[in-house]
């Protein structure tokens, strides 16, 4: 398994040096530039050269490439560009209250899916099968923003339950009973979509498992329904669930930069969608490298899963 391990890191990091490079010149061919997006109207010619000169945006684009992949492999991000702090500071700021709405998001989920999955299979073509599949069909269409605007105008609005945005409380003694009041709402929001497509896959997973002759075995056993289904056929039903767990990190962190902004959260999300604002190159990068490296590690991680979850699968 070590072996494994060490393989699939090395496969890896050529990948990651294409996703820099292609991250690079995207974050850089896209339309206007850090200093158009500072500059104050009665700027001149010279100034606006200035500022490109002091920022080194006058360099061939190989040439601050370079410069920025020497900075990564030591360990430097770089400077922001709109508010000329650290990269590594701001982020470091930020990942925790991206961790926490991803890992809350993503236990609801699976709360919801899983129970609901397995109803939906053991209960073929009835009312709770079709409602189940209805469920799942919005949580897949629905885009995140909608439901998040529709939230909001619901709980927060309407019947005053939970607050439209943020953290926590303007003013308050913030605390755990705070943040978890502002936390339900964004989670929610972001889980009920990875949940929708949960659904489908527990449901194939355990109706192709229902059939299989160890089941008939252990029920001609005597065993009652319930350690039939949760003992015997929801183990080998994980493996290709523990596929999809994989999938969903790229969808999970997209959703949260949609999910951040409706909700004003102060994550990784929201830092996003203001160093899209305003060109800020080395937030954009750093953040693009973050998100490549979560899904090769998820992918690393739902591999050694499948070991733990199958005994039968042996990594050389």
């Amino acid at each position: 398994m070590f072996q494994y391990i060490v393989r699939r890191i090395l496969i890896a990091l050529p990948v990651l040096f294409g996703v820099t490079i292609f991250s690079f010149l995207i974050v850089n061919m896209a339309p206007g530039n850090p200093v158009e997006m500072q500059i104050n109207p009665d700027a001149t010619a010279a100034d606006i050269a200035l500022k490109k000169e002091a920022l080194g945006l006058n360099d061939p684009l190989y040439v601050q490439y370079v410069r920025w992949l020497s900075g990564i492999l030591h360990g430097n991000f770089g400077f922001s560009f709109s508010t000329h702090q650290a990269v590594t500071g701001m982020i470091s700021d930020r990942i925790g209250p991206t961790l926490l709405l991803m890992g809350t998001a993503i236990i609801i989920a699976y709360l919801i899916a899983i129970p609901i999955g397995i109803l939906s299979a053991t209960r073929q073509y009835s009312w709770m099968d079709y409602l189940s599949t209805s469920f799942s069909f919005l949580g897949i269409s629905i885009p995140h923003f909608f439901l998040g605007l529709g939230a909001i105008y619901v709980f927060s609005i309407v019947f005053q339950i939970f607050p439209t945005g943020g953290m926590n409380t303007l003013g308050g003694t913030g605390g755990f009973a705070d943040t978890f009041n502002h936390l339900i709402l964004p989670a929610l929001v972001l889980g009920t979509g990875i949940a929708g497509s949960m659904v489908r896959y527990v449901r194939s997973s355990v109706l192709e498992i229902l059939g299989q002759d160890y089941l008939r075995t252990a029920r001609s056993k005597g065993l009652k329904e319930f350690f039939v289904i949760n003992k015997h056929a929801l183990r080998n039903a994980l493996i290709p669930i523990i596929t999809v767990i994989g999938m969903d990190i790229p969808l999970l962190i997209g959703g949260a930069v949609v999910t951040e902004q409706i909700f004003q959260w102060p994550g990784l999300g929201q830092l996003t969608i203001q160093s899209i604002g305003s060109r800020d190159y080395p937030t954009l990068m750093a953040m693009n490298l973050m998100a490549a490296v979560a899904v090769l590690l998820s992918n690393l991680i739902t591999d050694v899963l499948y070991s733990v979850a199958d005994p039968r699968i042996k990594y050389n």
